[in-house]
């Protein structure tokens, strides 16, 4: 049997391919080199010599340190590298956002040497991707993108671009994981090992049929330099986000109007769900939920016809889903299961957080992320109008909180025996009970309108 499997493994390492040539000669064609110019602003340096006014030989001063004849300093041009690549005959071409962003002049040079200006098409900061429009006499080689839900792990790949201001370079690695998440809300990250430095960003990440499977973006490097963890945000998103570029000039996400937090183990205990999974909705906003009837506590199991895993597969989803379309939400209620019917809205970024920032501030004290009661939350609770106090929004993993039973949605309207509704009054109890050397801080929770008594570790 030893002998057996010692036989079998070279076979399997024969899956390696002898060269990346040919991949590389049908590739590279369609892969830009990307220079933006920026004007920065100068700004008069407070230690440069001069001489106060009257002052004799001023007019000579002036005139040696400011040869243009100014009195302020000249703006000055600032240049950045980096990658993309052509996706149509036409000229459009992607690149990221964060290689493009501000600048004043965009120059894309080809494979063969020639170079175009470039016109901004559309940009999505959320994925930091960006489209841009050559014009030329001729079609353009392009390369088309492939289904990079498809590709697994282990799978190799090339990364082509101009790392480090060195044009048209390539590296062949495997893709080390998938859906990856770094900072945003629709991250789908592919991980790659393939060599991917400054510069690279925004070129593209092919398989081995020559389809662009992600676009290059970042990388984890205590140094700046590859150390074989590189980014590729998946062609599941970009492709979505390019078209909608292309077609509209901006990106129209679906909207459900709900902010959800994840379903963690005490949560699901807490609720009695059979795993932890899903999104528990913290509070409904005036939109699509509200008028289809979800409500603060629900846990969104499905979505669209398909099960959703935590609060950031449930984002994307809603995102990908489309404006104005009617979906299928189902909900876990007070135990039963209900279907509900939203028809999606706009996700507009600019008014959300304007929503956002209008809302009362929330704070993490004793392990308890605390926001203070509004008209709203009762209402959407179903609590007495007369209610009023600190509701916890989550729990940290592995507090006396959570060990004495705290759970998502409950109030609190005690501490140290003293009425709070705010977070700096809870903080001033807490503070009070230090100062006095107890121990703990007693406080008086609601649960499902039911109240008891907490002390919580304050040491």
């Amino acid at each position: 049997m030893l002998f057996a499997l010692a036989m079998a493994l070279p076979a399997l390492a024969q899956d390696r391919p002898r060269s990346f040539a040919d991949l590389a000669d049908q590739v590279s064609p369609a892969v830009v080199n990307i220079t933006t110019s920026t004007t920065i602003a100068a700004q008069m340096d407070p230690n440069a010599p001069r001489l106060p006014n009257g002052a004799p030989f001023e007019d000579f001063f002036n005139d040696f340190f400011n040869r243009d004849g100014q009195s302020q300093p000249r703006p000055r041009q600032s240049q950045a590298l980096g990658s993309g690549f052509v996706i149509s005959a036409d000229g459009f071409i992607v690149t990221n956002n964060h290689v493009i962003e501000g600048a004043d002049e965009i120059e894309v040079e080809m494979f063969t040497g020639e170079r175009y200006p470039a016109t901004l098409i559309g940009t999505d900061a959320a994925t930091d991707i960006a489209v841009l429009k050559v014009e030329t006499d001729t079609d353009l080689p392009f390369v088309p993108f492939g289904n990079s839900e498809t590709s697994r792990v282990g799978d190799w790949v090339l990364a082509v671009g101009n790392p480090l201001g060195q044009g048209f370079s390539v590296s062949a690695g495997i893709i080390s994981a998938r859906g990856r998440a770094l900072q945003g809300n629709y991250d789908d990250f592919i991980q790659t090992d393939a060599a991917i430095n400054r510069g690279n960003s925004g070129g593209p990440l092919f398989n081995m049929d020559g389809q662009v499977i992600g676009v290059n973006t970042a990388i984890l490097s205590p140094n700046g330099g590859s150390i074989g963890i590189g980014f590729a945000m998946s062609s599941h998103v970009v492709e979505r986000v390019v078209f909608q570029l292309r077609e509209y000039g901006e990106i129209r996400r679906g909207w459900l109007g709900v902010r959800i937090q994840d379903v963690t183990a005490d949560v699901a205990d807490s609720l009695a769900l059979p795993a932890a999974q899903g999104a528990l909705v913290t509070e409904v906003m005036d939109g699509p939920s509200r008028v289809a009837g979800i409500e603060t506590g629900d846990v969104i199991t499905r979505f669209d016809g398909g099960d959703v895993a935590d609060t950031r597969d449930l984002v994307r989803r809603v995102a990908d889903a489309g404006v104005g379309r009617e979906v299928q939400v189902v909900v876990i209620r007070d135990g039963q299961e209900q279907m509900l019917s939203v028809t999606l809205g706009l996700r507009n970024e600019d008014q959300l957080a304007a929503s956002r920032s209008a809302q009362p501030s929330a704070s993490v004290i004793l392990g308890m992320d605390v926001v203070p009661l509004t008209d709203q939350m009762r209402q959407d609770m179903g609590l007495d109008p007369g209610l009023n106090g600190l509701v916890v929004r989550s729990v940290e993993p592995n507090s006396d909180a959570e060990g004495k039973g705290l759970r998502p949605g409950d109030v609190i309207t005690e501490a140290g025996q003293v009425a709070v509704t705010t977070v700096a009054e809870l903080q001033a109890q807490l503070d009070a009970a230090r100062e006095a050397g107890r121990r703990t801080l007693l406080l008086m929770v609601r649960s499902g309108g039911d109240p008891r008594f907490v002390a919580l570790g304050i040491q």
